[in-house]
């Protein structure tokens, strides 16, 4: 049994929640969500928002927290946007934001190009890139996709890593 999926998803002033044809909508001050679910859990838009389950199967039963926090992430972003930062750490290394586009010098011998999806907001200060937007799973998949591009690493802790994340270093060769 789902412990996320048994509670009730209380619907804030401002939000309107809508669900049709497998079809989840949220729209907020922020703005708008669609997600589209599979109709193994049932759904349950009144004044609050229930989820249960059809048949009782290991998939559906997993589906159903799942389905759940997704529910959750949207009401909570179109209320208030979803951010994560990335720091760039290392010597020549720079970012910078050219319209829909966002430059990296990597260290290597060509800059690198990487195309701002809809819906999220970047900006670069001082080597700090901040991913801005509604949807959480947008903004978490576009934020590991820069990372992926060169990550710390852990002799001289260069590369991007997350606001708050720790790089264990290395020691390195000794000399005798």
């Amino acid at each position: 049994m789902s412990r996320i999926g048994k509670q009730i998803i209380q619907i804030p002033e401002g939000v309107k929640v809508n669900y049709a044809h497998g079809t989840f909508t949220v729209t907020g001050p922020k703005g708008t969500l669609n997600k589209t679910f599979r109709n193994d859990i049932t759904i349950n838009v009144a004044d609050t928002i229930t989820l249960d389950v059809k048949r009782n199967d290991k998939f559906s039963k997993a589906l159903w927290g799942t389905y759940a926090s997704h529910i959750k992430n949207m009401i909570k972003g179109v209320q208030t946007p979803y951010q994560k930062k990335l720091i760039l750490e290392g010597v020549g290394f720079k970012s910078d934001v050219k319209g829909k586009e966002i430059q990296f010098a990597l260290g290597f011998s060509h800059p690198v190009m990487v195309p701002i999806p809809e819906g999220l907001t970047v900006t670069a200060e001082k080597n700090v890139i901040t991913v801005t937007g509604i949807d959480k799973e947008l903004v978490g998949s576009f934020t590991a996709a820069l990372r992926a591009r060169k990550k710390a690493e852990p002799y001289k802790g260069k590369g991007f890593r997350y606001e708050g994340e720790v790089v264990r270093r290395k020691q390195g060769k000794k000399t005798v």
